[in-house]
């Protein structure tokens, strides 16, 4: 009977252990903004790379290195042990943030956190490569120069469109020049005809004196 009961217990337990860590899980949201950013994850592999050299290059490899000067000045050794230790790592933090600067990772990490937490809410499954690679450029291609395409397409309808306006300008610039053409033509003519009535009528009058 007591075997029994703490067997019913037993699930119990583990039962109300799962509902608490249930609750205790933290959602989305909450790990999102506990996950270490690139960056930090950087520098965590930077320190984690010094904390191996130096274990690799610990003090009693060191020593055994000099084991005739540790034998009769231990302290000395042990100075320049830390002495060098130091300023490897110093040396090696220096050069890290050099590289960190000239390439600008600071920012180049944050681009790529952001990066990823839009892909997070992405719906659509992002691209991924199929392996062959000529469908793979293909794939990347051709919708690039479709939409360069549809681009070109359309500057060349404006132009068009733009050549036509102009043309009809041109003629109707060229019906103008010709109607002012005529439009001379027909003065000179009006103009001349009065000249000679003029004089008809100037010889006319000079018979009648």
């Amino acid at each position: 009977m007591a075997a029994a009961a703490a067997e019913a217990e037993e699930p119990a337990a583990e039962r109300d252990g799962e509902e608490e860590g249930e609750e205790k899980r933290p959602g989305e949201a909450e790990r999102a903004a506990t996950e270490p950013r690139r960056e930090q994850l950087f520098d965590l592999i930077v320190e984690t790379f010094l904390a191996k050299v130096e274990e690799a290059g610990s003090y009693q490899r060191f020593a055994g290195c000099y084991s005739r000067l540790y034998r009769t000045q231990p302290e000395l050794i042990k100075c320049i042990y830390k002495q060098f230790i130091s300023q490897l790592q110093t040396c090696f933090r220096e050069e890290i943030q050099e590289l960190k600067q000239e390439g600008n990772l600071e920012v180049l990490f944050g681009t790529l956190d952001k990066l990823v937490e839009g892909a997070k809410e992405r719906e659509t499954p992002a691209w991924r490569p199929s392996g062959i690679p000529e469908e793979d450029v293909r794939s990347a291609v051709v919708p690039y120069l479709l939409k360069q395409r549809t681009f070109l397409q359309k500057a060349l309808k404006g132009k068009e469109e733009a050549n036509a306006k102009l043309a009809e300008a041109v003629l109707a610039g060229r019906q103008r020049i010709t109607d002012l053409q005529q439009e001379i033509q027909k003065r000179q003519a009006e103009w001349q005809a009065i000249a000679r009535e003029g004089r008809e009528i100037a010889d006319s009058l000079e018979e009648l004196q």
